[in-house]
């Protein structure tokens, strides 16, 4: 079979990913034949020239970490969610040629919230300041959030996010690592950091029962402070519930239908459960 359109994940490291996963499982369940879609390690600097090679076939691509900042760069037209949370995380090939930039990690964030009974006026915290922490800003926004306090080790990332705080309207508080105990119970605690790096944490928070505890991590899962929270009676969200979530928005921007959402989610709980 001749593959008509073509759709690929980029970020560094790649081979990890269950993306691929996920949406070739939503193009046979939607009848897409000829479409494929792959895995492509890239890095930043890569970016520019990797786009700007690709052939007509591809329809779009789905960005993760380094790349969430700098596809805005790459991009003809950037939507109102991207240009607001400063990242996007999905490309969009137009008629044209050119490239559509948007975040859904933002509409998926709110999806998952909501569904884990997040409700307007809550307070909620970031560990972490890159490119999923400010979705997690952007969605914190749409949420209807009071407060909203980053937390992270460099001063300078945290600086970086409080002008798309002030576009957003969004009260916003920058803190230190090490006080993440003291922000941790928040109505939401949202980590977006990498493999390991809040695990020390876990045993450091008193956790609320009443505090929605999402982790952007799925591998391995639980990850030490979900396990904790869950312990504490906390309502949980994981990096798979927004990996879905978020699929499905770039699915239905790359084809132009709608995602078979129960297919997708077997294929990607079937996956997680061989792993």
């Amino acid at each position: 079979m001749t593959t008509s359109h073509r759709a690929a994940v980029l970020g560094k490291p790649i081979a990890h990913s269950l993306s691929p996963v996920i949406h070739n499982a939503g193009y046979t369940a939607a009848g897409l034949t000829g479409w494929s879609y792959g895995a492509i390690e890239c890095a930043e600097a890569e970016l520019p020239d990797l786009v700007a090679g690709l052939g007509p076939e591809w329809a779009g691509l789905s960005l993760t970490m380094p790349l969430k900042e700098v596809a805005l760069t790459v991009a003809a037209e950037v939507s109102a969610t991207a240009a607001a949370a400063g990242a996007a995380n999905t490309l969009v090939r137009r008629p044209d040629g050119s490239w559509y930039a948007d975040n859904t990690d933002v509409t998926g964030m709110v999806a998952v919230l909501t569904g884990a009974g997040v409700v307007p006026g809550g307070s909620v915290t970031i560990l972490g300041a890159g490119g999923t922490a400010r979705a997690a800003l952007t969605a914190a926004a749409r949420l209807g959030a009071s407060s909203v306090t980053v937390l992270a080790r460099r001063p300078a990332a945290i600086e970086a996010l409080r002008p798309v705080a002030a576009g957003l309207g969004v009260p916003f508080t920058g803190a230190g690592w090490e006080t993440a105990p003291v922000h941790a119970g928040a109505d939401v605690l949202v980590s977006t950091v990498p493999k390991g790096v809040a695990d020390p944490l876990a045993d450091r928070i008193a956790w609320r029962p009443a505090t929605v505890y999402f982790d952007a991590l799925y591998d391995p899962w639980p990850t030490p402070m979900a396990a904790a929270a869950q312990a504490a009676g906390c309502r949980i969200v994981s990096g798979l519930d927004l990996l879905l979530a978020q699929a499905v928005g770039q699915f239905e921007h790359f084809t132009g239908v709608a995602a078979p959402v129960a297919a997708m989610a077997e294929a990607l709980s079937v996956a997680r459960a061989g792993r």
